[in-house]
């Protein structure tokens, strides 16, 4: 009867080793990027120790599939959606040296695109995407690579416009929109996509999203905390990143100086932009999945809400520059709609505001920048 215990007992001892192998060659396997061995040995180690580990298995599995994807667009020489894809990857697992060399690589090629485009004096769009320039001396996308962040912002050239209740509002309008009012923004940056739990992440070292997710929006974050975030990224960086005037954010989601007066941010249809209450099986999803605005800039309806830098106030039937919102005040502004709110809410001139403390599994944030 001894024996058999001690057998016992040596068996489970032995599958436990064995298990615990396994873990360590399926958490090697995703570092260097191959994701099949990764899938496979963490499901060797959820059969052998019991531990759940579908989260590590989905995960795995979703860089897998997205990757095929990222090579598919490079081989087609489409760079611009391969980086993407790649960046997906990345924000997933930083170390994947394969979605590294080739997210650079697209870099680098969208790069010389540009500088061949400036060359021939040819106009360029919005969506292409180059490298931070010292000082900003050329005015244009660029992408910070700084720790793998991948934060990827959109120049927005300034102007004027008229802020609130606009006539393709309807009759949707609030009292807090009106009057509307002709708004001049200067030039700025502003994120193409909302903040990403990775990137939240890799600056804060911790997450406290409800819907989890890296490549989801940050969401559960208070007004207060996006400014340590904000501190520490600008200690990381060098820059000065700040979250965006109520009049920059709105000014960006009508389509800047390219806007075609929507209704909401980028369409009439707001199925097509936004992830809101009538489509989004009630949870965030995973940041520029629906249609850009005309500016080439995702999710400025619906996903999750965006805190603004300023403080809420009534607006005031007189001209203004660059406007910065009240100096005093209790309760910060937030922009956009979400998963969790109606089509009214997602109209780009609509306004709601909360205490800096204020947090919820629909609210989050993007980045602003100034040009200089």
């Amino acid at each position: 009867m001894k024996n058999v215990i001690f057998f016992t007992l040596f068996l489970l001892c032995c599958l436990q080793a064995n298990g615990q192998d396994y873990l360590q060659l399926a958490n090697e396997c995703f570092e260097k990027g191959d994701y099949e061995c990764a899938k496979r040995n963490y499901t060797f180690f959820q059969t052998l120790d019991g531990e759940d580990m579908s989260a590590q298995i989905q995960k795995a599995d979703e860089c897998y599939k997205t990757l095929i994807i990222a090579d598919a667009f490079y081989a087609e020489k489409d760079f611009e959606k391969a980086r993407d894809r790649y960046k997906i990857v990345l924000d997933k697992n930083p170390k994947d040296p394969h979605s590294k060399k080739q997210f650079d690589s697209c870099v680098s090629k969208l790069n010389r695109s540009t500088m061949k485009n400036t060359d021939s004096q040819v106009s360029l769009p919005y969506n292409t995407t180059s490298q931070y320039l010292p000082g900003f001396s050329n005015f244009e996308n660029f992408t910070e690579t700084t720790n793998l962040l991948f934060i990827e912002m959109v120049a927005v050239q300034g102007g004027s416009f008229m802020m609130g209740c606009t006539p393709e509002q309807g009759d949707d309008c609030a009292e807090s929109e009106k009057p509307d009012n002709m708004v001049t923004v200067s030039d700025y940056y502003i994120g193409k996509y909302e903040v990403t739990q990775a990137q939240w992440k890799a600056v804060m070292g911790e997450n406290r999203s409800k819907n989890k997710g890296d490549t989801l929006p940050v969401e559960n974050v208070t007004w207060t905390e996006i400014q340590e975030f904000i501190s520490r990224l600008n200690t990381k960086t060098g820059k000065n990143y700040r979250l965006p005037t109520e009049s920059e954010w709105e000014y960006a989601a009508r389509g800047g100086n390219k806007s075609r007066k929507y209704k909401y941010s980028g369409s009439n249809d707001l199925d097509s932009v936004a992830w809101y209450i009538g489509n989004s099986d009630n949870k965030t999803h995973i940041v520029g999945s629906k249609s850009a605005n005309e500016l080439g800039i995702f999710d400025m309806s619906g996903n999750v809400w965006e805190w603004c830098n300023d403080r809420y106030g009534s607006y005031i039937n007189n001209e203004q520059i660059n406007p910065p919102g009240l100096v005093n005040g209790s309760y910060r502004v937030f922009r956009g709609g979400s998963w969790y709110s109606n089509a009214g809410a997602s109209r780009v001139s609509n306004r709601l505001y909360d205490n800096s403390e204020f947090r919820y599994a629909y609210l989050g944030f993007r980045l602003a920048h100034s040009s200089n």
